[in-house]
């Protein structure tokens, strides 16, 4: 029996199914996560901002990933911690619908942000000389503006399609955060329409992404095949390992979850809820550190950061 009064409407979250007895405990390294989250992104954006050294168009583009990074742990928070700190599983529908467009929209730009760093190491090893020419400023501006209005253009439409949608008594969602699929599956009528745009939705997006970024790879790759020097080619493949590393973490449990949830009946709904843990929360805490070990400029000036710092509190204590 459908609800038409969409007020009243409510969905039921899920946890890691039959860990309930520990959530409490569970939500400590949830909440160590999102804290490593918001003080590793948070300190990237600060170094980039405060060292004039780093201001180019490759540390520009790791702000643009540190931002995505905080506004996807920002957009699981509440609920997550909800769940396994107060035991609170209900979610308004309004309120489901604002999250799940904030978590798409913030995994889109993550995806597009990590193209355009693709693109700016296929142009930092192709073209090292026209580097600074055609990576200017107002082009990673306008970049970055196009980003913006393309993951939130194309995520519009979504909440509002499905906000008309009648759901059923049962209201039991799979993850312990709202997705659009998750939702769209507890309509009791035809959601044909939603479907279709969801998939148009990541096609375009993920879908076209993923490829590009495998393309601008394989472009990289003939590159750095044709130096003679062994020493150059491995100096200019190194230059890549943190972007890589940063695309295997967001897109392979992506993938995992997307493979299961068409191809995978037999697996636990323990294995769902975990993957897509992987998927929404480790990326914002690893990137940082992948980053800061890969990156000299970065992980120096940190230690700087840290080293002064320590030098102070000895300087106060000795006084």
């Amino acid at each position: 029996m459908a609800h038409s009064n969409h007020s009243s409407t409510f969905f039921f979250l899920t946890g890691l199914p039959g860990l309930e007895a520990v959530y409490v405990w569970l939500s400590i390294p949830l909440c160590i996560m999102y804290i490593a989250s918001l003080a590793g992104n948070g300190l990237i954006l600060w170094v980039v901002k405060s060292e004039s050294s780093l201001h180019q168009p490759m540390y520009y583009f790791l702000s643009m990933l540190a931002v995505t990074d905080l506004g996807l742990s920002a957009s699981t928070l509440p609920t997550m911690l909800t769940i396994y700190m107060m035991g609170i599983r209900e979610v308004a529908l309004d309120m489901c619908l604002a999250q799940l467009f904030f978590i798409h929209t913030f995994s889109i730009m993550e995806s597009s942000v990590l193209l355009t760093m693709a693109f700016d190491r296929f142009v930092a090893i192709s073209s090292p000389l026209c580097y600074g020419t055609i990576l200017t400023n107002p082009r990673i501006a306008s970049l970055g503006l196009a980003i913006v209005v393309r993951s939130i253009g194309l995520h519009i439409p979504a909440p509002i399609m499905l906000k008309k949608l009648p759901y059923c008594q049962k209201r039991q969602l799979s993850h312990s955060y709202c997705l659009h699929p998750d939702v769209m599956k507890l309509a009791c009528t035809d959601t044909h329409i939603n479907s279709a745009y969801g998939l148009f939705v990541v096609l375009s997006t993920l879908g076209v992404d993923s490829v590009l970024i495998v393309l601008s790879y394989a472009l990289i790759l003939h590159t750095v095949l044709s130096i003679a020097s062994k020493t150059e080619r491995l100096k200019a493949l190194n230059t890549c390992v943190s972007h890589i590393c940063s695309v295997l973490l967001f897109y392979t449990p992506m993938i995992g979850l997307s493979m299961i949830h068409r191809f995978g009946k037999w697996a636990s709904p323990c294995s769902r809820v975990l993957l897509s843990y992987l998927h929404f929360l480790t990326p914002p805490v690893l990137n940082p550190v992948v980053y800061t070990i890969k990156t000299k400029q970065i992980r120096v000036k940190i230690l700087r950061i840290f080293r002064s710092g320590g030098a102070t509190i000895g300087d106060t204590q000795g006084h």
